[in-house]
């Protein structure tokens, strides 16, 4: 029996500020994992746990089974760690075995030399265990991280393949993109629910209003795309029943008030086509227009946007005018509650108004500030009324 038909140790990896609606996410999927560690938490399950957890996850970043865990305070100890696995009922013998490496408060701390050594390792294991005296490595992708922290190596092998935030639907990132991960945590972080509008006025290619759409419609971030660990010898026929029940958790008759509003025609026709791939196009409304046009004639709503920041995109007097602008339209929209991810450290000066609240996150590595202007909530209807 190989590794895959048994129980599994599971990690999953979150980017930084993210963990906690990360765990959110996995016990709504009935999964019990432990508190974050470096961005990384475990549960333990089986392979169609792993695929499930791919397919349903929204904002982690990657999904590895942990094949090994163990003291390595010097490259002999980590070489004896690491030829003792059975790599035979992990990788087939023409495996494309590739290694990552990453240190943290340890006395290994070259990640080129702890690669070096893993790679030899599991080469050395291989070439024994099969018999042979050179491994071909010429088939399916098999992508091990060896993480080191605090002189304790974890072996775990990647079953994402390329990262979770590549749902399938962007066709093309256009300027200083939003990644879908982080675009879906500012949507678990708001009060949005898909009872409530929502406006993205700075919408450029959709990721906001998109993954919004296929939050609310509860389609699951990754049933359009595969995986690595669908490749790997002797896993579980598993796919096909986690995206049956991808597709019959979709609730299609639910009527979102989600609108996307941008001023670059360019970026209004990207963002239409990126709602089609996704299937949501008919739950969003897109269309051209300058925010300091933006009213609404609903109540109670969400403003949630990733505005035009940095040097690549406009240059700081063009910044502070827009973000004045934006401001004095939000004021008018006294009701609804607005989130803007940003950058740029000036933004509630000139947006002429204290966050209520400030959280840092990250967009790919590059350090934001998600603030967060609350309202009043919209009177509960009394029980038995329509409308």
């Amino acid at each position: 029996m190989g590794i895959f038909d048994g129980p599994l140790k599971i990690e999953i990896a979150a980017a930084s500020g993210i963990e906690a609606v990360t765990r959110r996410e996995l016990l709504r999927l009935g999964y019990a994992p432990s508190g974050a560690n470096y961005g990384r938490m475990v549960f333990d399950g089986n392979f169609q746990d792993v695929l499930r957890a791919n397919v349903f996850l929204r904002t982690a970043n990657r999904v590895r089974i942990i094949l090994a865990a163990f003291k390595a305070e010097s490259f002999d100890s980590l070489f004896e760690s690491v030829s003792q696995l059975r790599w035979q009922d992990i990788l087939p013998k023409d495996a494309r075995i590739i290694i990552d490496a990453k240190s943290q408060k340890s006395k290994l701390f070259s990640p080129r030399s702890i690669q070096s050594i893993t790679k030899k390792a599991i080469v050395c294991a291989m070439q024994n265990a099969y018999g042979i005296k050179t491994l071909p490595e010429n088939g399916t992708a098999y992508n091990i991280e060896v993480s080191i922290c605090e002189d304790t190596a974890t072996l775990a092998l990647d079953t994402s393949g390329d990262g979770l935030h590549k749902r399938g639907y962007r066709t093309y990132l256009g300027d200083a993109p939003l990644r879908e991960t982080l675009a879906s945590a500012m949507i678990q972080l708001s009060v949005w629910n898909p009872e409530r509008p929502l406006i993205d006025p700075f919408c450029g290619s959709g990721t906001i209003s998109i993954e919004a759409a296929m939050t609310g419609l509860n389609i699951a971030a990754g049933m359009h795309r595969t995986f690595a660990c669908e490749k790997f010898y002797g896993v579980p026929n598993v796919s096909e029943q986690v995206r049956q029940e991808a597709e019959q958790l979709i609730k299609r008759d639910t009527k979102l008030h989600i609108s996307g509003f941008d001023i670059n025609p360019d970026a209004i026709k990207l963002a239409m086509k990126h709602a089609e791939r996704a299937g949501v196009k008919d739950s969003i409304h897109l269309q051209v227009a300058d925010v300091r046009n933006l009213s609404s004639a609903k109540s109670h709503g969400i403003i949630l946007t990733n505005p035009p920041y940095g040097e690549r995109l406009m240059n700081t007097n063009d910044v502070e005018r827009l973000y004045r602008d934006f401001g004095a339209v939000c004021r008018k929209l006294d009701k609804w509650c607005v989130y803007v991810i940003t950058s740029f450290r000036g933004f509630e000066k000139h947006f002429g108004k204290k966050a209520d609240r400030i959280r840092k996150l990250y967009n790919s590595q590059l350090e934001c500030n998600f603030y967060q202007y609350l309202a009043p909530p919209p009177e509960k209807k009394p029980k038995g009324t329509n409308g």
